[in-house]
């Protein structure tokens, strides 16, 4: 029974239990945060030494990923009825995160299975530009978790400023690989292809986390602001 005042209506929760609310689920989303940037870096691990305990370590951090969005989203319509508006704007990114970083989780263990799939190893070139896309991809996500944890914009900034780099690797690899189609070359073309596609929308949803870090943090929205503009 919720504990109720002498009218019998019930009391409400206090500030104090409205802060640990927000706050639990704000540490949430920062381990999400960790989560993702551990399942990059063991993919990572996995394109560059095909070690099965990385590919494995980058299924169990999409299991992570899943486990806290569905706290998240169960947790969150209760807490949002209880807070400030500003709690309310940090509960919102929070769920805002959870599902982004979420897909990014399964976008990294799609490419993982394609990779482990495989009926040969990756061409060198292949694997050295998928490998180096991921590396921006951890690069991004380790700015993203600094900015939310530390409240401050300048590491958002630098994720805004560096997804044109996935989307270069994307399109040279997307070009050599049109390329060699025309030469006939015998290269397992759209699945390398379907991988670099994979990272590359991951690196979307990293920018889409930095953007959401403008609108909590600034209190604006950088959706509709050119990208021209907004990287600048």
């Amino acid at each position: 029974m919720p504990a109720s005042t002498k009218t019998g209506m019930p009391r409400r929760k206090s500030n104090n239990l409205h802060a640990r609310d927000t706050r639990q689920l704000t540490d949430l989303a920062l381990r999400a945060c960790l989560v993702a940037s551990d399942a990059a870096f063991n993919l990572k691990e996995f394109l560059t030494n095909s070690s099965r305990m990385a590919f494995l370590s980058v299924r169990d951090c999409e299991q992570e990923l899943d486990r806290i969005e569905r706290e998240i989203d169960e947790q969150l319509p209760a807490a949002i009825t209880q807070v400030s508006e500003p709690e309310a704007r940090e509960l919102l990114a929070c769920l805002r995160f959870s599902t982004d970083l979420e897909r990014i989780g399964d976008l990294l263990l799609s490419v993982g299975h394609r990779v482990h799939n495989l009926q040969t190893r990756l061409f060198k070139a292949d694997a050295e530009q998928l490998t180096e896309m991921v590396e921006v991809l951890e690069k991004m996500l380790g700015w993203i978790r600094e900015s939310f944890t530390q409240r401050e914009l300048e590491s958002a900034g630098h994720v805004l400023q560096t997804d044109h780099e996935i989307d270069q690797v994307y399109k040279s690899l997307f070009r050599r690989h049109v390329e060699s189609q025309s030469q006939n070359k015998k290269q397992p073309n759209t699945d390398v292809i379907l991988m670099a596609q994979a990272l590359e929308r991951a690196g979307d949803h990293a920018t889409n986390l930095a953007e959401e870090l403008f609108r909590l943090i600034e209190g604006r929205s950088l959706r509709h602001i050119p990208k021209k503009r907004m990287k600048d």
